[in-house]
């Protein structure tokens, strides 16, 4: 699809003022059954094995608190990448927010085991210029749970429309002074996706994971997308082996960041977060 087709709102399949308002106001928006569950089932499988690889690898699994992980992958370990990166939905999304040159520069997954607790409330990363001053989203997260999530798997929680708060005494930019919570959970939106739902966000917009009271983990696949302005590559190493990559279309290879290798090589974690190593009662 052109750029031109997707930004104007006479032929986008998807309403881009909608769009907008959404990840403006609330900082979220997710869309219902945008694959088959067989898609988030076999997503699920790939996940679970990329996991168990994760953890016996030295610096394969960050953790993000007690129970909890975060593993960043090579696209082309898991099936589903084109369909994921080519979905409508998503291309309309980051061409609206992003702009026509938005690059994909981060795949991964979350684990929150059964045991997981509560994270404080937190962003992904402190908040630029692009956003405090020029009050503008220079990236977007995307999300795809392989699992249905009840209410005592530890569902994510959001306090909407706090992406624009100003970051005054936040730790390390991202982790609000615990005075704020009080105005988080009243604000808090716990969400429940189910296997093939997709879901937009601004990393900004304060968040946290909840205890995972089931027997049962709740892996959620992550895709981070930068405009131009943004600098989150650098934290991140999106790699594809040569005949991977040429095989891809060539209307996702120009919105990809990334190096192309003889071997894929392990991924050296490097977004860690200290402040979520500890969960919270």
């Amino acid at each position: 699809m052109e750029t031109a087709q997707v930004n104007d709102p006479t032929q986008a399949r998807y309403d881009i003022a909608q769009i907008m308002g959404g990840l403006y106001g609330e900082g979220i928006i997710g869309l219902k059954g945008a694959f088959s569950r067989e898609w988030a089932r076999q997503l699920g499988e790939d996940i679970a094995r990329l996991y168990e690889e994760a953890l016996q690898r030295p610096g394969g699994a960050l953790g993000r608190g007690p129970k909890r992980h975060y593993v960043e992958i090579h696209p082309e370990s898991i099936r589903g990448f084109v369909e994921l990166a080519t979905h409508p939905w998503v291309t309309t999304v980051c061409e609206a927010v992003l702009g026509p040159d938005y690059k994909i520069v981060e795949i991964g997954f979350d684990v929150p085991n059964p045991g997981a607790m509560n994270q404080p409330w937190h962003r992904d990363f402190p908040a630029p210029d692009d956003t405090i001053i020029g009050r503008r989203l220079n990236s977007l997260a995307f999300n795809l749970t392989t699992v249905d999530v009840t209410d005592d798997m530890g569902p994510f929680e959001i306090a909407p429309g706090t992406q624009w708060d100003l970051p005054v005494d936040f730790e390390h930019g991202m982790f609000p002074p615990k005075s704020n919570s009080p105005r988080y959970e009243q604000r808090a939106q716990r969400k429940l996706p189910q296997m093939g739902d997709i879901s937009a966000r601004s990393a900004l917009t304060i968040h946290r994971g909840t205890a995972n009271r089931s027997s049962t983990s709740r892996p959620a696949l992550v895709l981070g997308v930068d405009a131009p302005t943004a600098t989150n590559a650098e934290r991140h190493d999106l790699q594809f082996t040569p005949a991977y990559y040429a095989a891809l279309p060539e209307s996702l290879k120009q919105h990809l960041t990334c190096r192309v290798v003889d071997r894929l090589e392990p991924i050296m974690q490097a977004h860690t977060i200290e402040g979520l190593m500890m969960g919270e009662a």
